[in-house]
């Protein structure tokens, strides 16, 4: 098991490495452009670069969702990211989780100006009827079926479509202080 995890954790580098390649030749290429006075082209080598940079940090982003617990299957959404360009930008992850007759999905959104309206009804939960529930430090509303948490005021966590037991259990696995330094 030691040995998969060093291995996974080298790919992780590697695949960082490559991408930080990339990303350096998009910035010098958008250089080069910008020296010899087509600013259309630097613009859109800098754009390459945005999205490059974006996606390694959506990537960061993933490696907080939780591992499926034994005997359940996990599927990473990899179009998560794609829909937060029109609410705002930021990054995003998400995954579903299914096993024991349900599918659980946990939503992260990092950065995004829409998370910041989430903190005044998840600290006022109690007033609007919500369930209130601490995994640690981390504090959860339950409405509806649905958990909401915000770490560090600025990324929100959410899971829904299972029994409110079985996320919360899988919320709780879940680094939420290592998660708020994401990005940092």
């Amino acid at each position: 098991m030691r040995n998969m995890i060093l291995v996974a954790a080298a790919l992780t580098m590697s695949v960082s490495a490559a991408q930080a390649d990339d990303i350096r030749e998009a910035l010098e290429s958008a250089m080069q452009a910008y020296e010899d006075g087509d600013t259309q082209y630097a613009l859109e080598e800098l754009e390459f670069a945005k999205q490059l940079l974006q996606a390694m940090k959506t990537d960061e982003l993933v490696q907080f969702l939780p591992d499926a617990p034994d005997g359940w299957s996990r599927e990473v959404n990899t179009e998560m990211n794609a829909g937060l360009a029109f609410m705002g930008g930021g990054s995003g992850a998400e995954a579903t989780y299914d096993g024991d007759g349900q599918s659980i999905t946990i939503t992260m959104m990092a950065d995004n100006p829409m998370v910041a309206g989430m903190a005044g009804m998840i600290g006022n939960a109690g007033l609007m009827g919500a369930q209130v529930e601490r995994l640690g430090r981390q504090k959860f509303m339950i409405m509806e079926g649905e958990i909401s948490g915000l770490v560090d005021n600025r990324i929100l966590i959410q899971a829904s479509g299972g029994d409110v037991d079985d996320m919360l259990e899988l919320l709780e696995t879940m680094d939420f202080r290592a998660l708020g330094k994401f990005g940092t």
